[in-house]
């Protein structure tokens, strides 16, 4: 376990000597088995080690059990440990989501807080070989695989298919090769304690569905060796998709005409089936649409109005549109459409004239690039945004995060900079969920702020402001 881990991790350059390391800690199977492992490691790896526990007050007793063998586990191998409390069910319901997926999103949000402040920590320390501050989460093996059945029931394109990738900016899963059985095992050869979620074995989920039932009929009935050859597959699939996105990308920075997103029609017949929708994927993530919102439905609706004569066009979401105007297919946002969230109806749609629009770009992230000091134009690390974003007023239970990774309300950081009371309704914010991304005109949260480990930059621009664009 410990041989495989080391050389999964040099494969997929997630660990350099010096950097930090922060382990979810559940203190379930896999949690447990990677955060033992790290240890056992640590000095090889040469890395700082911390973990993070979070009670997302269900459960009752069981819940309150994790937590205190969690904090053991850790004092035991004098690992640093912090408990973080949240309310699982409320975060869902402010958010309009289900519970598991409101505590996926509290779990990556603490965690990249902890990571945040354990940056500040080693700044203020002065350190001359500060590193990097890595997030492992205990994903393994069954995990991938589940994840390219469940998509691939559901429907989706290569990316769904190629599972859960080793490494997502500052997040680390070094145990993905493993199986759950193998994990397993290895504990009960070592001794090693663990704590089990009831809740795992329910199959109120399709994941869990999946997890229970279907992999293990799979494994015993089809082949034992089933989950390794589809996470086999799915890496191969995500070679084929991310050759096929860079393609994509060049073939739109070739092609593209004086900035406007769109393409010739001429020119992309020329393209096999598989590219043109690739590009069209391409010039609607540019456009700031998040492409788990872009269906296949959406991809063929614009490939098909090239057979279409000019007029012609088709709607898309956030309020984009493609439309055929005499060989070329022009993309832009519908004027008649809100793109706008006021947050004053329950979160319902509206457009006001005293609202400004905002333009939204997507490029890839060069360490070279200096970041904006416009007040109105701001960039954000795009992959840390895992849900829909909103532009809209403040609502209750909006905070943003400060330095050095500390939560703040909204209200408390509009009474400490001395906004006037009539003000504060009237400005807006740029939010996922109850985060706030973008107090407009004022301040950016810490934990979406571009770092060196940034891939993608979100470039967000108020219509109106002042200030120039990329």
């Amino acid at each position: 376990m410990k041989k495989e881990t080391f050389d999964y991790i040099k494969k997929n350059h997630m660990i350099e000597r010096g950097d930090g390391v922060i382990v979810g800690l559940s203190g379930g199977a896999d949690s447990v088995c990677l955060l033992h492992v790290l240890w056992c490691l640590k000095e090889e790896l040469g890395i700082g080690l911390r973990a993070v526990h979070v009670h997302h007050g269900l459960r009752g007793e069981e819940a309150d059990r994790d937590v205190a063998f969690s904090e053991i586990l850790c004092r035991e191998r004098d690992i640093p440990f912090k408990l973080v409390k949240i309310m699982a069910s409320e975060e869902a319901k402010k958010q309009g989501i289900s519970v598991e997926e409101a505590g996926r999103l509290a779990r990556y949000r603490i965690l990249e807080e902890e990571a945040l402040s354990w940056e500040q920590e080693k700044k203020e320390a002065g350190s001359c070989n500060a590193g990097e501050i890595k997030i492992a989460t205990a994903h393994h093996g069954n995990d991938s695989a589940e994840t390219i059945l469940h998509n691939l029931f559901r429907g989706t394109g290569l990316k769904g298919l190629s599972g859960i990738a080793p490494v997502r900016g500052r997040v680390i899963r070094p145990v993905l090769w493993a199986r759950r059985e193998d994990i397993v095992e290895w504990l009960r050869s070592c001794g090693i304690e663990y704590v089990e979620d009831s809740t795992n074995r329910e199959n109120d989920y399709t994941r869990n569905k999946i997890r229970n039932e279907i992999l293990p009929v799979i494994t015993s009935s089809v082949n034992e060796q089933a989950i390794r050859n589809i996470l086999r597959a799915g890496e191969r699939i995500r070679e084929a998709d991310e050759y096929l996105e860079k393609t994509a990308w060049n073939w739109i920075g070739l092609h593209s005409v004086d900035g406007q997103p769109g393409f010739s029609v001429p020119e992309l017949l020329k393209e096999d089936r598989v590219i043109r929708g690739y590009v069209v994927r391409g010039i609607l993530r540019n456009m700031g649409c998040p492409l788990k919102d872009v269906t296949a439905g959406h991809i063929d609706s614009v490939l098909e109005l090239m057979e279409k004569g000019t007029g012609k066009e088709v709607d898309l979401p956030y309020g984009l549109k493609a439309k055929h105007i005499y060989g070329r297919i022009e993309f832009s946002r519908r004027r008649d459409r809100p793109d706008v969230r006021d947050g004053s109806d329950g979160g319902q749609d509206k457009r006001t004239d005293a609202v400004p629009r905002m333009d939204i770009q997507i490029f890839p992230f060069q360490n070279q690039e200096e970041i904006p000091k416009n007040q109105y134009t701001k960039w954000f690390d795009y992959d840390k945004i895992k849900d829909t974003l909103s532009v809209r007023n403040r609502r209750t239970g909006d905070y943003i995060t400060l330095a050095p990774g500390g939560r703040k309300t909204v209200k408390s950081f509009m009474i400490d900079e001395k906004i006037p009371r009539e003000k504060r309704s009237k400005i807006l914010l740029l939010a996922e969920g109850s985060h706030v991304l973008w107090i407009v005109g004022y301040r950016i949260s810490e934990y979406y702020k571009v770092t060196e480990q940034t891939k993608n930059i979100l470039q967000v621009q108020l219509d109106g402001g002042t200030d120039s664009g990329r």
